[in-house]
Order: C-alpha cells, then structure tokens, then sequence
C-alpha cells in the first residue's frame, strides 16, 4: 500500500505473515515491521499502521517506538480498520460479542459494527448507526470529514452480496445519509473527483444480474438530480476492472496482460494510463494518484511488489523468491484462436524446459481456471490450483484456456453463454487446434483444475472419452445441491438455471451438471477437497465419489482435512502436488 504522500510502500507477506515496509525510489531498503497483516496509512504519511489478531500497531516508517491499541471487543476478531484524517480516531470494524452454539440463523451477533477507536485513550466508541446491517467497507473523503459506509443484510455472501447499501456518515456527529441501494457484489469502495466535485465510486457486479463480469459503478452525492443514482461508468468497456485506488484510477483485466486506466473526470469514462505485461494485484495509489504500486507476476517471474509514477516505469521493490530464478522454466506461449462461431479467444500454452513446438506432439494436460468469472493471465502458474510449470517439468504440455465467461474480455464476453455450453466448446476447439497443429497427441489428453475449473473437468469427463486422466478439484457435480448447501446460493442458483425447490422437475440445472452423466463416465479421476469448503461443501465430491464407485469407474477421493475452498497448509499442498503429477503421468505410461 503506498503512502499518501507517493515516499513508502508497505506491504504483507506469507507464508508467515510479516509486514515489510520500503521507500518508493528505493533510497531505504525493505524493513520488517514483524508479525501481522493488513497495512494501512494515515492520511499524513507519518505512520504505518497493520494488525494482530487483538490489537493494532503504528509506527513511522523511518522506524523507532510502536504504539500498540488493544481493538478486540469481546474477543471478536477485527475485519477491517481504517485511520482518519483526524489522527486521534481510527475506524474499526468487528462483530458484537454473541454466543456462538447455538447458531441461530436469525441473531446477528456475527454482523460486523463501525466502531471508533479513540488513540488517546484506547477507548472504542459504538455509534447506533447502521442498525441490524452488517458493515462492509468504509472509504474517508480525502481532507477528512465524510466517510462512505457499505453495508449488506448479512455477513454472510447469500444474501449479503445480494442486499449492499451505500451510507454517508459523519464521524463527529453521528448523521447517516442513504445513498441508495448498491450493485449486486459491491466492493473496492473509492472517493475520486469529478468535473462536478466528489463521487464515490465502487466495483461490483455490471447490473442488472447477479453473475458475469464486473463494472465500476459511481454515485455523485452532491450534485442534483443525480443524487443516489448508481451509474455504471464500463459499460461497453472491451477491459474488466479488478480494483480502485486514489485518484480515480483503475486497475483492468485486459486479456492476458493487465492495465491502469484512469477515470476520466470530464466524460466518465476510463482512459488507459499505463499496460502492466502479465497479471497484477492490489492496487495502490498516492493521495493524488501519481505514484502507485501493484503487485505483479510475468511468466517466469515470482509476484513481486512494483512502484514508481503512475505512467512509470514501475520499478521492483521485493524479491521474495530469487531462488526461483535459478530453475528452468518451460516456455510460455500466447494463444490467440477463434471460437466455433467466431468469437475471439485467447490462452496459453507451456511446453517442458528445453522443448520447443518441433519436439511434438506432447501429452497435453488441459486445465482450466475457476470462476467462472477469472482468467488464466501471462503469469507464473507454480501454485497447486494452476500448476502448469509442474506438470511441464514432469514432460507434459499444458493447455490454459480462457473460454468465454471469464475476466479480461469485458462484460458482453463475460455473460455469453452457458456453463457446460458455450465454454466447453472452446476448450474443445483450443485442445483440437494444439493436436492439429502437432503439439498434442490426440492419445495422450488430460484435464484438471480447481472450483469452476474442477466443475469443467468433471463436465469433459462426461461428454466425452477422448481424455485418459482427470482432476476434478473442489468441483461442481450438482448445481441444484450446490445453489441449495453452498455460501452462494443465489449466484449458483444463476449460474446452474434453476433449483431443486421448483417443483418435481426434471430442471435446467440437470441438464448442466457433470452428476447427470456420471454413468456415461469412463475416464480415471483423482478428486480432492477440503473438508470445511463452504462454497463448494464436500458433499459435491462425495456425490460424483458415489456415482464412481457405482460405475466401477477408477478414481482416488482424497479430502484434506481442516481446509476450505482453498487448500493452505503446506504438508497438504506439497501432498496435492504430488499427487496431481503421478496423477497424470499415466499419459505417458508411468
């Protein structure tokens, strides 16, 4: 995060936790803060702040004496916190205390409360405000004074990413003022300044539906008759915004790659300031925007902080992994090629280290990316959930499409067509395209990959035979089941066409989930899953684990315990890695 004054950079890392800071033109090395996370500003750039589990730290960048405030109430966690630019008062917000067993559906102990913690004397302080409403972010306009609040009906994503409101308060006198209801998803909330004064800006869901790509909506608070009017400033946009930062600038999606655009103050529309070549995360930005910082990664590159001026260069400011350096990487190659009916899609291929094209055909292990609104991105892909370059040095080939419904190609991409539909079939095209072209042997196919990823290689193996291996990783099976068990219901409920509660059926979602073609399913699958997944429970592994089983179809269940949707612990990662790898080997007949 970078200082509003555009000097430091602070930032987190893990494993581990640690909080660094460092200065932007690299005149001070990188600091280590010590253990904790979420760092934060104030507003004069005369402190870092970042947190514990019960409490929350300072101290100036430069180094000297910490002060530590206890932030705990009731021994609930904090979500979030935010200092103002009176620099007495920081913004906390954490749950009340409440009994947690029972779990009552109805109580709302859970919802997180806007505090102010006074630093002179360590005192929190509650204003009645925002009864019953689980508050979500909270964004000071830049000087001070008014803070915008985002609250949802409940915590938790359904229906809480359904019902998002947007508030002005005023610290010292407690007034709310209603700015209307927000878009479906609302978050990365923003003060930028218009031609016509101050707006809040947001990233949420592109309305009117619950599921496709994002926009960045904007409501001008003060100027008449537009007050409370939410108005998507991307629509028609040809880039996803991923998130907002001071100065009105965006970070984008924009096909493989990304971009900093900024929103024009005259026309509202977002202008492209700097490309950024692979993918970046979290945005930050100076008070007036000139000086940013980005997380990034390239495809033989680590993520790594970078800042500098907002038109750059960007320079690295953290090397947290040059032992990486040291490997050889198989070559990652630009896919662009043409869906069945024309539309414009795009991927990547990695070959193992030291092979090239004329070393074919290879066996191919195709994986596909989660969402399904996210993107394969000109990256490192080392992680267990996009292990391309492992599976390369084992000898394969390995396909990352981006079919239609992901990020990076605006909204129209983002919402055209059907899951198991549409996207399916440009996978298939991209998979045919690699054999026609003598990378791939047609003998030697693979898929895999994790949450909507998982759903596309459980969906493959029950259309077709042509693949010998499968990884099926926190994946779909049953729509209907999922829109009913998982944390997002409603989304799932969009995604899959209809629920189990609408009458006797048969309904659409049937037709699109893998469970449905369990019987026609011939193809060896190794499934795994964390055993708390919230969002995709257990329950749908242990669904497609039975139909197997009744089909006599090979497979390996393997359930990591303590893990959720994504798989943390380490012994575990290296386990999944592992076994993904002799997995897949059989391609080549080991």
């Amino acid at each position: 995060m970078v200082s509003p004054d555009g000097r430091w950079v602070a930032y987190g890392v893990v494993p581990g936790s640690t909080v660094w800071v460092t200065a932007v033109d690299g005149h001070a090395p990188a600091r280590k803060l010590g253990e904790g996370s979420g760092p934060r500003w104030s507003p004069d750039s005369q402190y870092v702040y970042f947190r514990t589990e019960a409490q929350l730290h300072r101290e100036r960048p430069e180094g000297g004496d910490r002060e530590s405030w206890k932030t705990s109430v009731g021994g609930q966690p904090v979500d979030s916190y935010l200092p103002l630019a009176d620099s007495h008062t920081v913004v906390v917000l954490s749950p009340d205390p409440g009994d947690s067993d029972p779990w009552v559906w109805s109580e709302a102990a859970d919802h997180s409360r806007l505090r102010l913690l006074d630093l002179r004397g360590g005192t929190i302080e509650t204003p009645q405000v925002f009864q019953g409403r689980h508050v979500v972010e909270v964004a000071e306009r830049p000087g001070g004074g008014m803070l915008a609040v985002l609250t949802q009906e409940s915590p938790d994503p359904d229906p809480g990413e359904l019902t998002p409101h947007l508030h002005l308060l005023d610290p010292a006198t407690h007034d709310v003022r209603d700015l209307g209801a927000a878009a479906v998803s609302a978050g990365s909330l923003t003060w930028w300044e218009a031609a016509d004064g101050w707006h809040v800006a947001y990233i949420a869901t592109t309305p009117p539906g619950i599921a496709g790509g994002n926009a960045v909506m904007d409501v001008a608070p003060d100027v008449a008759p537009a007050e409370g009017v939410h108005r998507n400033l991307t629509e028609g946009a040809s880039v996803c915004p991923l998130t907002l930062a001071s100065g009105g600038l965006v970070l984008v999606a924009d096909g493989l790659d990304s971009a900093i655009h900024r929103l024009d103050p005259a026309t509202r529309t977002l202008v492209e300031v700097l490309p950024l070549r692979g993918a970046a995360w979290w945005l930050t930005a100076a008070a007036d925007g000139a000086t940013v910082a980005v997380a990034r990664s390239e495809a033989h590159e680590v993520r790594s902080v970078f800042a500098g001026p907002v038109h750059g260069p960007l320079l690295r400011r953290t090397d947290t992994a040059p032992e990486l350096r040291a490997i050889g990487w198989g070559a990652q190659e630009r896919l662009s090629y043409r869906a069945e009916d024309g539309l414009e899609l795009d991927g990547l291929l990695v070959l193992p280290p030291g092979k090239s094209r004329d070393d074919g055909p290879f066996s191919l292990v195709t994986f596909t990316h989660g969402g399904p609104y996210g993107r394969w991105a000109d990256q490192l892909l080392l992680h267990y959930y996009e292990p391309a370059q492992w599976l390369a040095a084992a000898g394969h080939a390995v396909f990352l499409p981006n079919p239609r419904g992901g990020e990076g190609h605006g909204h129209a991409f983002a919402t055209n067509g059907t899951v198991g539909g549409q996207e399916w079939h440009d996978v298939l095209t991209g998979i045919d395209l690699l054999i026609e072209q003598g990378v791939a042997d047609p003998d030697r196919l693979g898929i895999g990959g994790y949450s909507h990823g998982g759903y596309l290689a459980a969906w493959a193996v029950g259309q077709t035979d042509r693949f010998k291996a499968a990884l099926v990783g926190a994946g779909v099976t049953d729509w209907g089941m999922l829109a009913a068990t998982g944390e997002l219901g409603a989304f799932e409920e969009a995604l899959g066409g209809s629920t189990g509660w609408e009458g006797t059926g048969p309904h659409p979602h049937d037709e699109r989930s893998p469970i449905s073609y369990a019987s026609r399913i011939r193809t060896p699958v190794l499934i795994v899953h964390g055993a708390q997944d919230t969002n995709v429970p257990l329950s749908q592994a242990e669904f497609l684990h039975r139909a197997l089983r009744r089909y006599d179809v090979e497979h390996e269940f393997v359930v990591y315990p303590r893990e959720g949707h994504n798989i943390v612990e380490r012994a575990h990662r290296i386990d999944l890695l592992r076994r993904t790898r002799t997995w897949f080997n059989r391609l080549n007949g080991s």
